[in-house]
């Protein structure tokens, strides 16, 4: 079993920057490739940003060159810092985890997640 716990999110006007953190337990964190994805006020989860084994990182379109996902394997912790923010960023953000060959676009690919921060950008 894996445990997932996100901190960061607040209150931030356009054009501000957050740093979103997620802590693991449970098993060796450098197996996992790890996501953030975001559900929006009536809107559908979507994929933000992931990375995995070898140094891999993918981003969304939407947010590609504005985030940046890390990770910190000594302290099984992973982070997405996000600059530039607008008000379509508004949402809750999850960190998940997920086995090597799962871990896509997909959130149906993920095997853990965590209960997730909510992330507010006012005009």
């Amino acid at each position: 079993q894996v445990q997932l716990v996100e901190s960061g999110g607040g209150l931030v006007q356009a054009g501000g920057s957050l740093r979103l953190s997620c802590t693991t337990s449970g098993r060796t964190f450098s197996d996992y490739a790890m996501g953030w994805f975001r559900r929006a006020p009536g809107k559908e989860r979507e994929f933000v940003a992931r990375s995995w084994s070898g140094g891999n990182m993918d981003y969304a379109d939407s947010v590609k060159g504005r985030f940046t996902i890390s990770r910190d394997n000594a302290k099984n912790m992973v982070y997405l810092q996000m600059n530039s923010l607008a008000p379509e960023d508004t949402a809750v953000y999850h960190c998940a985890a997920a086995f090597l060959g799962g871990g896509s676009r997909r959130s149906t690919t993920w095997n853990y997640w965590g209960q997730g921060t909510q992330v507010t950008v006012s005009p």
